[in-house]
């Protein structure tokens, strides 16, 4: 238990590192590519709406200068005279809106005073007084003209073009009124996204057409409009711009190109908004698109958030597999510390084996001695009753009955001590030919005080033909004495039988070893020669046994398999190579 605490923890610091390792290029690589993508992404969404804007502004100028050139061609086609005639003047404002379908909404003749002499239109303007407007005030003074939106006598949204003459030395002005809903329609006519849209605001800061959007975000414009061009508050915003104010254009203050187009940022109510200004007539006009930042940049986002699903969809799978793989590794690692804690506890058994085999092998040389002396001291007795004339003597025959009796144990203690110093001795690997009858009734003679003890009867079946076989003595001696150990235990404190059969089969010398034990489960077969797998209960195997006798028939050339029943018992076979020679007289 106390181990547990540092597997989690190892496995914790494999997590990590692997998840370290796997993140920390992937992290890196998505900030790299979504930097460099993002900014190449946005300048280009930039430039295409720089172009589209610029577009605009080019249809919108060709809108004013085209209907500007037509009153300039009627100005300097006719006559003052002829103009100031309501009935011609009617004819060519027909004309006119057969042409442009509706654009021009009236035509009026003004005097240099400011009076409308002729009037054409649905409006009841004849006669009216221009004398104290603003528009007039500039007209009379240019050429040409095109007045900002106002509203007028007529007071409905409008724009004027006006053309000057001279008629007996006294100036006189065409007036045209252009449609306030064709025009804004136009303006309106740009529509990229879903919330992207174009307006038009004069030097003062004054709307020229209706924005589609929340107007309270056209003044949040404005007032960022302002700022941008050094001016310190709000209170200023009607203060005139400058023309050349609007020059080289800019993203976030820093130049972008020669288009005359500015480019910046408005947050309102928490929504950045990006826009784009140009000028118009003469710079009078300031064209203003602007969308919403998430929506002109939808496809980055979309993108991003993309990358950002995958990124996650990653991270997990990252972790998921971090977690398996260390909890994979950290059980190899718990199963190799446990079996070297095991192998630790074998190596000392091993060692008490060792130090057990040679405190035998020292006994059985001390007991060697004063059996040898024994049985000597026995026969002796024998020779002198022998020579002594004891015919008369009842107790003759039972004196060389005992004497008899302590040659024949004497001799019996002297093979067992022989066997017990030929087993203790240090295993020779070398293979040599080998009566396996031999090794097979020395392990049992060995074997069999256990078995008798643990109810066990040993049977051997020894085939006395077969033939001599390449082995190691040693370790055939250490296979079959584990084999005949591992049936005791199987076979338990109930009693049972072990059988032991020598034979030939075909090109192998066979050895049987069956018991009448437990059996063993069918799936655990495949695992029985194992290391350190083991049937037995904790503290009573340390699963190495079959795993040894497994490596050392194969060294030896051969095979050892099992066949094995639950309650029926267990039977393992020893499958040696034959001698050739016995092979070729076989066939």
């Amino acid at each position: 238990m106390e181990t547990q605490p540092y597997y989690r923890a190892l496995m914790r610091n494999m997590m990590l590192i692997v998840i370290l390792v796997s993140f920390a290029p992937l992290l890196l690589i998505s900030a790299l590519n979504e930097y460099r993508f993002e900014n190449s992404y946005r300048e280009k969404v930039i430039a295409h709406l720089m172009e589209v804007v610029q577009k605009h502004q080019q249809g919108i100028t060709m809108f004013l200068n085209d209907k500007l050139a037509y009153v300039v061609n009627l100005a300097n086609s006719v006559s003052y005279d002829q103009i100031k005639d309501e009935t011609y003047l009617n004819h060519k404002l027909a004309i006119l809106q057969k042409s442009y379908g509706g654009v021009f909404v009236d035509l009026g003749v003004v005097d240099d005073q400011g009076l409308q002499v002729a009037y054409a239109g649905a409006f009841k303007l004849e006669k009216a007084d221009y004398g104290k407007t603003e528009w007039f005030k500039k007209a009379i003074h240019q050429n040409y003209y095109i007045s900002d939106v106002f509203l007028g006598l007529r007071r409905q949204p409008h724009f004027i073009i006006t053309v000057k003459q001279k008629h007996d030395g006294k100036d006189w002005i065409l007036r045209a009124t252009v449609d306030f809903e064709v025009f804004n329609a136009l303006v309106e006519s740009v529509h990229i996204g879903q919330t992207g849209s174009a307006f038009i605001i004069n030097k003062e800061g004054e709307f020229q057409t209706k924005p589609r959007l929340d107007p309270k975000l056209s003044l949040e414009f404005q007032q960022k409009f302002i700022s941008i061009r050094d001016f310190q508050d709000a209170s200023k915003m009607n203060k005139p711009i400058e023309p050349d104010d609007i020059g080289m254009g800019t993203i976030d203050g820093k130049p972008f190109g020669d288009r005359g187009i500015s480019v910046g940022n408005v947050n309102y109510a928490g929504r950045d908004f990006i826009y784009l200004i140009t000028p118009l007539k003469d710079k009078e006009w300031i064209l203003v698109y602007q969308q919403e930042d998430a929506d002109a940049f939808s496809d980055l986002n979309q993108t991003r958030n993309l990358s950002i699903i995958i990124l996650v969809i990653g991270g997990v799978s990252i972790t998921v597999m971090a977690f398996l793989l260390s909890r994979k590794m950290v059980a190899h690692i718990k199963k190799a510390d446990q079996g070297k804690e095991m192998m630790n506890e074998q190596v000392i058994e091993a060692g008490k084996l060792a130090s057990v085999g040679e405190l035998a092998s020292g006994i059985a040389h001390e007991i060697n001695n004063p059996i040898a002396i024994m049985v000597e001291e026995a026969g002796w007795i024998g020779d002198l009753l022998d020579e002594e004339d004891l015919v008369q003597c009842q107790n003759l025959e039972e004196f060389r009955r005992a004497l008899s009796q302590i040659k024949t144990q004497g001799s019996r203690c002297k093979e067992i001590t022989h066997k017990l110093l030929s087993f203790a001795r240090k295993t020779d690997p070398r293979v040599r030919e080998v009566l396996i009858n031999d090794i097979i009734e020395e392990i049992v003679s060995i074997s069999g005080q256990q078995a008798k003890y643990n109810n066990v009867k040993i049977v051997t079946h020894l085939d006395p033909d077969i033939p001599q076989v390449g082995a190691s003595p040693s370790e055939m001696q250490q296979v079959l004495l584990n084999l005949i150990n591992n049936a005791i235990d199987a076979i338990g404190s109930g009693g049972g039988n072990i059988e032991i059969t020598s034979r030939r089969n075909g090109q192998y010398v066979t050895i049987d070893v069956a018991d009448t034990g437990q059996g063993i489960p069918q799936a655990m077969m495949n695992r029985i020669f194992d290391p350190f797998f083991t049937t037995k209960p904790v503290g009573k195997g340390t699963g190495l046994g079959l795993s040894i006798c497994y490596g050392i028939i194969k060294k030896m050339g051969g095979d050892i398999t099992i066949n094995s029943s639950v309650g029926m018992g267990s039977t393992f076979h020893i499958h040696l190579p034959a001698p050739k020679s016995e092979n070729q007289n076989q066939q």
